[in-house]
């Protein structure tokens, strides 16, 4: 899967060809990537199977999940000029789109890691760049939700709005979902999640609720149903999240660890 879509981006960018390569042959050359600001590494994993495809040397003075801050050297990399120069924009923009996500993922997870809460993304990635953009939050510390519609049962609002037994549906569900699917009931208000309780689901996200009322959701999951999860989630921020940590939920999802993330800046040089 990675090397099909290494092939694919670098497709997407060389076209039929660098026309660089059209005047000049191929010589030696070297190259580093440096940081031009700090941040956390993502996008090895996806830049090593490039490098083996096109046969590049690359030297990793930085790996997946370590900080870097404005100076260091990444990588450095040999090849001849052709190749090199042709990779650079593909490998910057593998190393740069996964590396500002799992820089902001990061900050997100320093701020809960005391509380022993755990930090989820979710499904509002790019079409077609889920499992990356998913890597990526996992390397800055996130813990990733569901990849996908197959992965667990999640009822939401919209959901609800079809079901009119939520303890009958639930009960059903059982018998037809895989036997390790768990099951994620949406709940706007208390009202929403205590039927959610007694329809006895495996997770209860508390989804744009206050801080008073997650709480008091807590409360009550603690004294009648303790062995389920909950979550929280919708528009908690960096200047939030650690308030919600504190509530007592299991969980914090977000959505910005991926369209919130904004590029750092690294450059790649020739020697």
């Amino acid at each position: 899967m990675i090397a099909a879509f290494v092939r694919e981006a670098l497709n997407e960018d060389v076209g039929r060809g660098d026309l660089y390569a059209l005047v000049e042959p191929a010589i030696p050359a070297s190259s580093k990537i440096i940081a031009k600001s700090d941040g956390i590494v993502a996008g090895v994993k996806y830049i090593d199977v490039l490098a083996q495809l096109e046969g590049i040397k690359i030297k990793w003075l930085k790996n997946d999940s370590e900080s870097f801050v404005k100076g260091d050297v990444l990588a450095t990399l040999n090849s001849d000029s052709h190749t090199l120069l042709r990779c650079e924009r593909t490998i910057l923009d593998m190393l740069l789109h996964a590396s500002s996500i799992a820089t902001l993922t990061n900050k997100y997870v320093k701020l809960i890691k005391p509380f022993g809460v755990k930090l989820l993304d979710t499904r509002k990635t790019r079409p077609l760049l889920r499992v990356f953009e998913k890597y990526a939050t996992r390397t800055g510390g996130a813990v990733n939700h569901r990849m996908g519609l197959d992965d667990s049962l999640m009822i939401k609002d919209t959901h609800l709005k079809t079901i009119k037994d939520l303890k009958a549906y639930i009960k059903q569900a059982r018998t037809k979902i895989p036997f390790t699917a768990k099951i994620e009931v949406e709940a706007e208000t208390f009202f929403i999640a205590k039927l959610a309780f007694e329809a006895e689901c495996d997770i209860i996200m508390c989804d744009n609720m206050t801080l008073k009322m997650i709480e008091e959701i807590v409360r009550f999951r603690d004294t009648n149903y303790p062995h389920i999860l909950l979550e929280a989630s919708g528009n908690i921020s960096l200047e939030t999240i650690e308030s919600y940590a504190k509530s007592g939920v299991d969980a914090i999802s977000s959505g910005s660890l991926i369209h919130q993330a904004n590029w750092i800046d690294l450059s790649m040089k020739m020697d």
